[in-house]
């Protein structure tokens, strides 16, 4: 089964668990590591999750996923929060609206490749983000290498 299939299929099936454990499903992913398969379930919820938050649904998630068996080939299941991973889909940059992020460009733009600013957010096939000096800039996805949200201390 194709990679995007699965992710879609697992999704359909954490929604009601996660959403039922009062957390947010951000992404799902399935890919390959080497030898290894992997399953990531990404869930967030206001101030963060908690290693027994990951526990409770990565619990629940193993039962239905034993039952429905949508994945043929062996696996790992990992259940985190989303942290600094990428954001691809639309709804990632919707989401994290008024997050730090790190934009990282293909070829370099004004002598950087990267940038770090606000994501203000994306505008058609723009990601739109305001610089520590204030500044608005705009980069188009197809130009970007990696975004993604950086957690700063």
């Amino acid at each position: 089964m194709a990679r995007r299939k699965v992710e879609d299929i697992v999704e359909e099936l954490a929604k009601p668990i996660v959403e039922g454990l009062s957390f947010e499903l951000v992404d799902v992913e399935y890919l390959k590591e080497g030898a290894n398969w992997y399953l990531r379930i990404y869930i967030d919820k206001p101030g963060g999750v908690t290693i027994d938050d990951c526990q409770a649904v990565s619990e629940q998630m193993s039962s239905i996923l034993d039952r429905e068996d949508p994945i043929k080939q062996s696996y790992m299941l990992e259940v985190s929060s989303p942290g600094e991973r990428p954001l691809k889909r639309e709804r990632d940059f919707e989401r994290f609206r008024g997050e730090f992020v790190e934009v990282r460009l293909y070829q370099p733009l004004n002598g950087r490749k990267i940038y770090e600013g606000e994501l203000l957010g994306l505008n058609g096939d723009i990601i739109e983000i305001k610089t520590n000096d204030g500044a608005t800039m705009g980069f188009e996805r197809k130009d970007t290498a990696m975004v993604r949200r950086v957690i700063r201390f």
